[in-house]
C-alpha cells in the first residue's frame, strides 16, 4: 500500500517507522510511505505556509498554495485515483470498519494540518474525506495520521506474526476485548481463571465471549444497541444482565 503524508512536521514520522507492526510493513515493502512538506513547495525565502484569518479571530490558518504544491507532487508519485484524507475533528469517526475498508485501496494521502486550521477553499476542492479520531482537540493532524497508518497495516496480508490475531482482534464484531493473562499462574494471590486452565477449547472460547459481552455492557452498552445477537450472544447477554443488575446502563449514562 502507497501512503502519502502532507505534515509540516514530516520528522515526527520517524516514530512509527522502525518499530512494530507499521515499521515491519515499511521494511518487508508491505507498506510505502512518503513525506511531503509545505515548505518545501514555498516561493518566499521565509518559507510561508499560514497567515491571518480573515474576520480575525486567533492563530493562523494555512494557505491554499503550499497545500495545493505538495498535493500536487504526492499524487505525482501516488497510484491513480489515490483518496485524499484531511485528519480533523469535525470529520468522520474513524473505526474498525474504515481500517478494514481502507486496507484494500492501493493508496492513500493523509493531509495534517495545523495552526487554526486550512483555509477552505483547499479543504473543499481536494479533499475526499474527512476522518477524525475522537472528540478532543489535538495540536496537528499527526498523531491522528499515525493512529490511522497503525489501524491500516494491521489488515494488510503478512504484517502480524499471526493473522489469527485480526480475525479475533475487539470491535471487529462491535465487542471490548475479553481480559488477557499469563505465566505465572498466580501474581499476588490473584490466579487465572480455572476456565482458561482447563484445556477445554469450547469452555475457554465460551468464558472469554462472556467477558467480552459482559465489558461492552459495562462500558460501553452504545456498542450493543441495534445490534442482532446469535442463540449463544443472547444467553450469555442475559446471564451479564442478571449479573450487572438492571439499572448498570442507566448508571453509566448518568456518569456521563
Amino acid at each position: 500500500m502507497w501512503l502519502g503524508v502532507i505534515s509540516l512536521l514530516p520528522e515526527m514520522f520517524e516514530a512509527v517507522s522502525y518499530d512494530g507492526v507499521f515499521g515491519r510493513a515499511l521494511s518487508s515493502g508491505r507498506i510505502a510511505l512518503n513525506r511531503y512538506n509545505p515548505r518545501d513547495f514555498t516561493q518566499d525565502r521565509h518559507r510561508t505556509v499560514d497567515d491571518r484569518p480573515y474576520g480575525g479571530g486567533p492563530g493562523m490558518v494555512m494557505m491554499v498554495e503550499p497545500l495545493r504544491h505538495a498535493l500536487t507532487a504526492a499524487k505525482a508519485d501516488a497510484p491513480a485515483n489515490t483518496k485524499v484524507v484531511l485528519m480533523s475533528p469535525q470529520g468522520q469517526r474513524f473505526d474498525q470498519g474504515l481500517a478494514v475498508a481502507e486496507s484494500a485501496l492501493p493508496g492513500l494521502i493523509l493531509i495534517c494540518g495545523r495552526y487554526e486550521g486550512i483555509d477552505e477553499r483547499f479543504v473543499s476542492r481536494y479533499v475526499d474525506a474527512e476522518w477524525s479520531v475522537g472528540d478532543y482537540v489535538l495540536s496537528g493532524g499527526e498523531l491522528p495520521a499515525m493512529i490511522v497508518m497503525d489501524a491500516i497495516s494491521r489488515h494488510l496480508p503478512g504484517t502480524l506474526g499471526n493473522q489469527q490475531s485480526v480475525i479475533d482482534e475487539s470491535y471487529l464484531d462491535g465487542t471490548l476485548d475479553y481480559p488477557h493473562y499469563t505465566r505465572p499462574e498466580i501474581v499476588d494471590a490473584q490466579r487465572v481463571p480455572q476456565e482458561l486452565m482447563s484445556g477445554d477449547h469450547n469452555r475457554t472460547r465460551r468464558y472469554r465471549r462472556s467477558l467480552a459481552l459482559q465489558r461492552t455492557m459495562e462500558r460501553r452498552p452504545d456498542l450493543l444497541t441495534g445490534r442482532l445477537f446469535d442463540p449463544l450472544d443472547r444467553q450469555l447477554l442475559t446471564a451479564c444482565a442478571q449479573q450487572l443488575g438492571p439499572h448498570t446502563v442507566e448508571k453509566d449514562r448518568e456518569k456521563k
